[in-house]
């Protein structure tokens, strides 16, 4: 059944797109003022498409995510909570979920309505996940339900509020991957309008909808009137708009961001970190007064991995070798000296802080230079040198002969390697390359993203170290069909300590969301994966 709304373009939408022809500017050339309820940020990797079934990276989930709902959303402390679907049902052993969906829920008014808006029923949610599913779509979110949902019947509807989803095994992150911006919920009439050219003429549920995309120089996105959230009887989003400019030269950005018109940077390029930062990673004094600074956790562990497999690299496959590499270097130090302070050493095993399963009392590997001398020694290089080749890319060349100097005191001599970074990729995933740094970010919010990484049955990637291991394996496995989240993180916790004592790798660092906002920016708040939620910011 399809449900329809009469509607007019509302005055304030005519005003704020008059209001955002003005804003639209390039830097250094336009001195313009702009509206003052309008958030502005800039992309500098660009935005390629508005589909939801392509956003892959950053640039494509931020913009997706103000244009968009899903059945369920994340929260600051990303915990799962309803969006589309006011609530939901597990059944089955945890095989199957039922969603309630909101009866109030409309898409943007668009042409594929004859210029209406429409509401949101089960078959919208039935057609948008299947469309993720389909080969034909080719979407790089396809992943997300292979090996997951029944092959047979994956989703149902019930009735027009009511939608099901059967998985073939129990899988308790399923809900954290449904709020993924590739699960958005979409009309088949706009697609079908569009086709291709739905990447520029998305048409979504979200707080805001698209007014202007001038690609290579900026998009305009304006408030939903009409959007479904409420916050203490107030409807969201409090600002009238977003402005996003695609400045490539991150010096530019920056310098558009000190003179007010970027109301956000997220990160800091490292040319620009002693400027900015002290050695602790905080905002130097002078900038304080002008600026606001936020840190929270990023779902982003960046380590050294070894290949676990092949003759050629014998000294590696030691266990007490590659235990002597994790004690045999200093952390702290690398994160004071070389990232200004931004990040934590990654001293309680692989999977980062911010996940709701992290254990900040699991004893990872710290820096001991005697014990790792004394693993050298029993692995039979107490009186002579090891050498190894470490492979990297330019951008953490830096880091990886701070490490080799570092190295250099345990008797341990380390090349590094600088290769291209689609090369050093490949070469990983071929297993031509014995020991190299490498990074896993989590796709959504439960460690079981990280653990996926070392069990045997994944190719590379993600088990680039093809890293086998039994008992790993079963636990891993038991931990996918676990539906008590207190049980399955006590299996997590298993899973640490296994690759805490095989160590396959060594983690360097957990990082860090950093975020720097005028002061005029309220209610910004930074998650872990860093995600940009602009419902409930206020401009001042």
């Amino acid at each position: 059944m399809i449900h329809r709304l009469s509607y007019s373009y509302p005055l304030a939408s005519l005003l704020l797109c008059a209001v955002a022809a003005l804003c639209l500017y390039s830097c250094g050339q336009d001195q313009r003022p702009f509206d003052r309820q309008v958030f502005h940020y800039n992309q500098a990797a660009g935005i390629s498409s508005l589909d939801p079934a392509f956003a892959r990276d950053q640039s494509g989930i931020w913009a997706c995510d103000a244009l968009y709902n899903g059945l369920v959303q994340l929260d600051d402390s990303l915990h799962v909570r309803p969006a589309i679907a006011y609530r939901w049902d597990v059944a089955d052993s945890g095989r199957t979920y039922t969603f309630h969906l909101r009866r109030d829920v409309a898409f943007h008014a668009d042409a594929c309505f004859h210029g209406q808006e429409r509401y949101v029923t089960a078959q919208d949610v039935l057609y948008s996940l299947s469309r993720i599913a389909d080969p034909r779509t080719a979407s790089p979110g396809a992943w997300v339900f292979h090996d997951r949902v029944d092959t047979v019947r994956p989703f149902e509807v019930r009735d027009d509020s009511t939608f099901v989803l059967h998985l073939l095994h129990p899988f308790r992150p399923m809900l954290g991957i449904l709020t993924m911006q590739y699960c958005s919920v979409i009309p088949y009439e706009a697609v079908e309008m569009y086709g291709p050219d739905f990447r520029s003429h998305p048409v979504g549920t979200g707080p805001f909808s698209l007014k202007v995309w001038r690609e290579g120089s900026a998009m305009i996105l304006v408030r939903n009137d009409k959007y479904f959230e409420q916050e203490d009887g107030e409807r969201l989003p409090y600002i009238k708009g977003v402005r996003i400019s695609f400045i490539a030269n991150k010096k530019t950005e920056f310098v558009a961001f000190k003179q007010g018109k970027l109301d956000l940077i997220s990160g800091i390029d490292a040319s620009f970190q002693d400027e900015v930062l002290d050695e602790n990673g905080a905002l130097k004094k002078d900038l304080t007064q002008r600026f606001d600074l936020s840190k929270a956790p990023y779902l982003n562990t960046e380590y050294l991995g070894f290949l676990m497999k092949g003759d050629s690299i014998q000294p590696l496959h030691d266990v007490r070798i590659r235990q002597a590499i994790n004690y045999g270097f200093d952390r702290t130090e690398l994160i004071r000296y070389l990232r200004n302070g931004i990040g934590r050493p990654a001293e309680q095993g692989f999977t980062p802080p911010g996940l709701p399963s992290f254990d900040a009392s699991i004893a990872g590997f710290r820096y001991d230079p005697a014990r790792a001398q004394q693993l050298l020694r029993e692995a039979g290089y107490g009186d002579r040198t090891l050498r190894l080749t470490l492979y990297t890319n330019d951008t953490y060349k830096e880091m990886a002969l701070m490490l080799s100097k570092q190295l250099e005191k345990i008797n341990i001599h380390l090349k590094v390697e600088v290769t291209e970074p689609a090369i050093l990729r490949q070469r990983m995933s071929e297993g031509q390359v014995a020991f190299f740094r490498g990074s896993w970010i989590a796709d959504y919010p439960d460690a079981e993203s990280y653990f996926t990484v070392f069990y045997s049955g994944n190719t590379a990637p993600p088990n680039y170290t093809r890293f086998h291991n039994a008992e790993y394996d079963r636990i891993y496995e038991r931990s996918l069909q676990e539906t008590n989240d207190s049980a399955r993180y006590a299996l997590y916790h298993q899973l640490e300590q296994i690759i805490l004592k095989e160590a396959p790798v060594v983690p360097l660092y957990y990082d860090e969301v950093l975020r720097f906002t005028q002061k005029r920016v309220k209610n910004l708040k930074p998650n872990g994966l860093n995600l940009l939620d602009l419902k409930r910011v206020r401009l001042e």
